[in-house]
């Protein structure tokens, strides 16, 4: 905690006070201790969301300003990417000191503030941790390389001698993630070419060695750090990679490793990692059990019993597999890949549903459904393109089909029992942007000409929040990447209170899932007899009922209806339910009509 008040005290210089929202009423703060199970939680990628200082990038003061549109917005909390300090090779997921923020995004007194303000406005603030690697210029690894071979540091990351007669060749045959070798020889202090680090991503991001006893320390440490600030709880990035098989076996003959992947990999999800996140979760338990007043202390600090969270990027060869994560003793949450990976057809989406739900059953754990994030294609372009094509698309396909879908599955996806995740800007049915010029491209895996495709960018483009302006309303310097002409009638602006808009229709499905008992957490649902290409389920007194067919359907008026993302012509006790639309209704007045 000392480290920590001397850091906030060393940026009190570069802070400039601004004033801090009016504090909600304690009964919307005192939330129960297992919030996480049904939480809608929103994605804000930084340098992507608002821009405070004019600089084209976004920070942390502008993502400060907007927490009350996410609170409207009717979100239970925020998880950041990456702020830390970094030299930005993978857009701050290398990490040079991770008690520190990156003076692009700010200083840790405005992380202060932020979370502070956050929890004023109930909503909770998790931040991304990066434990697999560093970047290249972490001081470990800068002193590992300096010292030489035999130096302790170098046991820090997977150092390893060459092969062949002068060690030319890498140590084993891995391929990165991003393309090309997994290995990248240094020049040893006395000018020759000497031992080779492991990096499964690019060659700026060492791979930690997690049997060496020093590493487990430090991320134990840095995780104190952050909870000692009040944040709320962790996504883990590749959750999945921190243990390698043992000796560093060769993969052997296999096409080019894909991080979207479900093979099984000798540097992924091995059994060794668990032991790990058990260490981890005795901490977050220690932090639960802190007793506190409900709603703001006398330091402005929400410090509500309980409600830390771990939450997983775990891609694994099967859903089963992800379950292994979320064990009572381990993490809160895993991200459901297999979902966002699933193609807009019914019974494709009925059986990962299924076999999800199935899953999390017997390790108590709730399910975890998101369509996009800032690693894919935004759903909006995915399903404006035939299935088949993967998760980083560069073609715009047909928007308005495109649109329609991705309003129907954020709906379907907001109906399922557990908890969901929203990336920034769908609530604006934001499509990628597809036709990006190569030179402002800065997505590491683009470079490298293999691996993932590197379209990344796309789904980056910083979001529009008013019609017109300098880059609509994210900053008054323009935006990192170009934002597209007619960005503004996408915008915040543009689309409050229009009915219709894909804005006003994620208010309206998150208020009616905070209002609706049968919505939010669970561990199943009643499926419904529905026409082929449909789903239909029902939850208590509410029922859901997704076409992803191309044709109108007829379907049993169940109710009243709550939320659509199309138009819905009822008769009588029938309901003709639009292609690619989804319809929640309510049993409670009308009674079943099935």
């Amino acid at each position: 905690m000392t480290d920590l008040l001397l850091r906030i005290k060393d940026d009190m210089s570069q802070h400039s006070a601004a004033p801090t929202p009016t504090p909600t009423s304690a009964v919307a703060v005192a939330k129960r201790r297992d919030w996480w199970r049904d939480a809608v939680i929103y994605q804000v990628y930084p340098r992507s969301f608002a821009d405070s200082n004019g600089d084209g990038m976004g920070d942390l003061e502008g993502v400060r300003t907007r927490l009350p549109y996410l609170r409207d917005l009717g979100v239970d909390a925020v998880w950041l990417s990456p702020f830390y300090s970094s030299p930005q090779a993978d857009a701050g997921y290398d990490v040079a000191d991770y008690r520190a923020v990156d003076p692009m995004f700010g200083n840790l007194l405005d992380a202060d503030a932020l979370i502070r303000d956050a929890h004023r406005l109930s909503l909770r603030i998790i931040v991304d941790l990066v434990p697999n690697h560093s970047s290249d210029q972490h001081e470990w690894f800068k002193r590992a390389v300096a010292e030489g071979p035999g130096s302790s540091l170098r046991d820090r990351y997977h150092f390893r001698p060459g092969k062949g007669e002068n060690g030319e060749l890498p140590p084993n045959d891995w391929e990165s993630i991003f393309g090309g070798p997994a290995w990248t020889r240094v020049t040893e202090p006395d000018g020759t070419p000497g031992e080779w680090y492991l990096h499964l991503f690019a060659p700026e991001q060492p791979d930690f060695n997690w049997e060496h006893p020093a590493v487990g320390d430090e991320f134990r440490s840095i995780l104190r750090f952050w909870l000692d600030m009040g944040v709320d709880g962790f996504r883990i990035d590749v959750a999945h990679g921190l243990v390698k098989a043992q000796g560093l076996p060769d993969l052997g003959s296999h096409d080019q490793v894909k991080l979207l992947g479900n093979d099984v990999m000798p540097f992924f999800d091995q059994d060794g990692v668990h032991e790990i996140y058990r260490q981890w979760r005795l901490i977050l338990d220690e932090y639960a059990e802190r007793k506190g007043p409900e709603g703001p202390s006398s330091e402005g600090r929400w410090r509500e019993t309980g409600g830390r969270i771990f939450v997983a990027e775990a891609w694994t060869p099967t859903i089963e597999r992800t379950a292994n994560y979320v064990r009572p003793d381990e993490l809160h949450q895993a991200f459901n890949f297999q979902y966002l990976s699933t193609h807009w057809d019914a019974e494709e989406m009925r059986e990962v549903i299924d076999r999800t739900l199935e899953a999390m059953r017997p390790v108590g754990a709730p399910a975890t459904w998101v369509l996009s994030n800032h690693d894919v294609t935004r759903h909006a372009t995915r399903f404006a393109n035939p299935p088949g094509l993967g998760t980083q698309i560069r073609l715009a396909g047909d928007r308005e089909l495109g649109l329609r879908r991705a309003r129907a599955a954020s709906l379907l996806m907001l109906a399922l029992p557990g908890s969901a995740y929203v990336y920034q800007g769908e609530e604006l049915g934001l499509p990628d942007v597809v036709d990006l010029p190569d030179e402002v491209r800065q997505d590491p895996a683009y470079f490298r000409g293999a691996g993932q495709d590197g379209f990344r960018d796309g789904c980056r483009v910083p979001i529009p929040w008013t019609r017109t302006g300098s880059s609509y309303g994210f900053g008054d310097g323009g935006s990192w990447l170009p934002q597209p002409e007619g960005w503004g009638e996408l915008s915040v602006e543009a689309q409050s209170g229009e009915a219709g808009s894909t804005l006003e229709l994620y208010r309206a499905a998150l208020r009616v899932r905070r209002e609706q008992p049968d919505l939010g957490a669970g561990t199943s649902v009643e499926w419904l007899r529905a026409p082929e290409g449909v789903l239909a389920f029902r939850r208590g007194e509410f029922v859901c009922v997704a076409n992803t067919t191309g044709e109108s359907v007829a379907m049993p008026a169940y109710g009243r209806v709550l939320v659509a993302s199309g138009e819905i012509v009822e008769v009588d006790d029938e309901a003709k339910v639009p292609a690619d639309t989804t319809v929640w209704w309510t049993t409670a007045t009308a009674g079943t009509r099935a």
